[in-house]
């Protein structure tokens, strides 16, 4: 269990910087996320980097529309999408103002909340299987279109870095269930850890 008072709230300086970076830097920190009364939160143990340039996998590669406008806006606020018709993605806006790049949250390591996230996750048998893959974690979280563009250093969805971790060593690979720059190392992910999506 993660404690609050362990915790410090992440600066909008911390996702102002470029996207790989933050990506990076976003493994081992905390998703706290209050739903009705309730603290639900999980370490990430998961991300994927999508760029600005260069990067045909990303939503925004094309420019900018009315899905991707909060990518193109301040660093710092959730970037929520809707795909298959029944899943949501949570993703955190990089770069400074003006600049495209986000980060997908991939998986997550449940420490607050889980009976809560249960709930919400009925068919996940296993704890590790509660939040490892970006739609199981949004719907453990609480996480909707509701939460598009919410500021996440300040509110009721926020990232959070312990002052008391453990040291981990992070894997790099390329990302998953892609086609277009399919090859590119942009999936960071907790070497060992068994709430990842995927082993590699």
């Amino acid at each position: 269990m993660v404690e609050a008072a362990e915790q410090v709230a992440l600066p909008r300086s911390f996702y102002a910087r470029p996207t790989v970076e933050v990506a990076r830097d976003l493994v081992g920190k905390v998703i706290v996320h209050q739903v009705d009364g309730e603290e639900l939160a999980g370490r990430i143990v998961e991300v994927e980097a999508y760029l600005g340039r260069g990067d045909e996998a990303a939503h925004f590669f094309g420019g900018m529309t009315p899905r991707t406008r909060v990518i193109y806006g301040p660093p710092g606020y959730a970037y929520v999408y809707f795909v298959y018709g029944m899943y949501h993605c949570l993703n955190f806006v990089t770069e400074p103002d003006g600049e495209a790049g986000a980060v997908l949250i991939r998986a997550l390591e449940p420490v607050a909340g889980v009976e809560a996230m249960r709930l919400r996750r009925p068919k996940a048998r296993r704890l590790e299987d509660l939040a490892s893959g970006p739609g199981k974690l949004a719907l453990a979280l609480g996480v909707t279109l509701d939460q598009y563009g919410v500021d996440v250093t300040n509110g009721s969805l926020i990232v959070r870095a312990e002052t008391n971790h453990k040291d981990f060593r992070i894997g790099v690979s390329p990302r998953i269930g892609i086609k277009k720059s399919a090859d590119l190392p942009l999936r960071f992910f907790v070497e060992g850890n068994a709430y990842v999506s995927r082993a590699k």
